[in-house]
């Protein structure tokens, strides 16, 4: 059985550098650290918090992130859709994730809030009941993407094309209609 390491808190540690324990993570605190490039693959977080840490280019191959939020971190062009999807549950406030891929996933009510998410890749992917507070969407990719009762109304520069997405109940402002029919050329004043 895999050791799990329960109610710890972690500071300031390069894990870039330093070797990260492929143990589970249960209630824990990741606070300024480093995970730059780090093999994270197989590893569970469950309730697990990341405050102000860089994961950029990490490896998520299997990795479970159960209930776990994200906070003021750097999380460029990760693969979160090789993470294991079973009970996939994750929370991003004020986050950097431009160029990352959320392929295929159920991500079910899941919370942006004050998220650059350019670039990121929506492809296929279930975003039911979505929030997307105060994001940046410049580029993102919705394609046969489900936004049915999703919420982008203080988002912008994104493009959504009704054609080939489920938005059923979609919240939009005015400002963020351009971004549902820009395929037609149209001038909206």
């Amino acid at each position: 059985m895999k050791e799990i390491i329960d109610g710890r808190e972690f500071k300031n540690i390069n894990f870039s550098v330093e070797p990260f324990a492929n143990v589970d993570y249960e209630n824990c605190r990741f606070q300024g650290c480093s995970f730059n490039g780090a093999d994270l693959s197989n590893i569970s977080f469950l309730e697990c918090e990341f405050i102000a840490c860089d994961l950029s280019s990490s490896k998520f191959l299997a990795t479970s992130f159960k209930e776990v939020n994200f906070r003021a971190c750097k999380l460029l062009g990760l693969h979160f859709d090789r993470c294991n999807p079973f009970l996939l549950e994750m929370y991003f406030y004020n986050c950097q994730l431009d160029l990352s891929s959320f392929y295929q996933l159920s991500l079910k009510k899941i919370v942006f809030e004050a998220c650059s998410l350019k670039e990121v890749d929506f492809v296929e992917t279930n975003l039911t009941e979505a929030k997307f507070n105060d994001c940046d969407l410049s580029g993102a990719v919705f394609e046969n993407s489900v936004l049915n009762k999703a919420d982008l109304r203080t988002s912008h520069s994104y493009i959504v094309d009704p054609e080939i997405n489920q938005i059923s109940k979609m919240r939009v402002s005015s400002a963020g209609l351009p971004g549902l029919v820009s395929k037609h050329d149209l001038r909206i004043d």
